[in-house]
């Protein structure tokens, strides 16, 4: 472990906030992941004076940095793969978004890929799903890009697993929702995600604001993001 750890240190970039955390998804996958039952989740912090500035929806600043931190996290994920399979285990790397010429007609119709690493995040204790079905990591808030390594290695995995929002009443994000795509309720692992929030919703009001701000039609928004309370002055979960 410390090996993975040294590697670890060596790959993510100096001066760059991560979250690393460790899981186990045993059982909670599709038989298309089957024998990859660890999972390490990285998350990237996101710039807090590009996320302040989104007032009326997404801007062409956080288009550009969305892009350039999924394209950091698939760097770095994939280097992270590399090395574990050097060391005789297997990996699979699970990118931070889904291009969109890689969208298919399930997805289309479910706004569901077949992998979720807000799942593996709360399994690995590093936060929760907050009332716009963000990932709310406990250190950074919704602030936070996602990647997943998947691997059969047995990591020491975080035993306070996340189960349920610690978002209590507040409900900033659900008020200014320009797609009021929310309705107030409360996650835990055994509510369903369309039980809380409209992803089409969602989708269709960000397209058309970022057509309309930048010229891109793009299904990021920021909005709920931006307004959360939950930021990095907030004591993160230990495992």
């Amino acid at each position: 472990m410390n090996n993975l750890n040294n590697a670890l240190n060596n790959i993510l970039p100096a001066n760059t906030r991560y979250l690393v955390g460790y899981a186990n998804l045993q059982g909670l996958l599709s038989d298309k992941y089957r024998g990859f039952d660890y999972a390490i989740v990285l998350g990237r912090k996101l710039d807090d004076t590009i996320i302040d500035a989104i007032i009326d929806g997404p801007t062409l600043d956080y288009y550009n940095h969305y892009n350039e931190v999924n394209i950091e996290l698939s760097q770095i994920a994939h280097r992270l793969s590399e090395y574990i399979q050097q060391q005789g285990n297997k990996s699979w790397t699970i990118e931070p978004t889904i291009r969109d010429e890689n969208i298919d007609k399930i997805f289309i119709k479910t706004l569901r890929l077949d992998f979720s690493h807000k799942m593996a995040a709360t399994r690995a204790g590093l936060g929760w799903i907050g009332k716009t079905a963000l990932f709310i990591s406990a250190e950074y808030g919704p602030r936070v890009r996602l990647a997943t390594v998947l691997t059969d290695y047995p990591l020491p995995v975080c035993t306070q697993q996340i189960d349920k929002s610690q978002c209590g009443t507040c409900d900033l994000c659900v008020r200014h929702c320009p797609a009021k795509a929310a309705n107030g309720m409360l996650w835990n692992i055994n509510v369903d995600r369309n039980d809380f929030f409209d992803p089409f919703a969602c989708r269709k009001k960000a397209r058309e604001l970022s057509l309309n701000n930048f010229n891109k039609e793009s299904s990021i928004c920021g909005k709920c993001i931006a307004v959360c309370p939950i930021d990095k002055k907030r004591k993160p979960v230990k495992c």
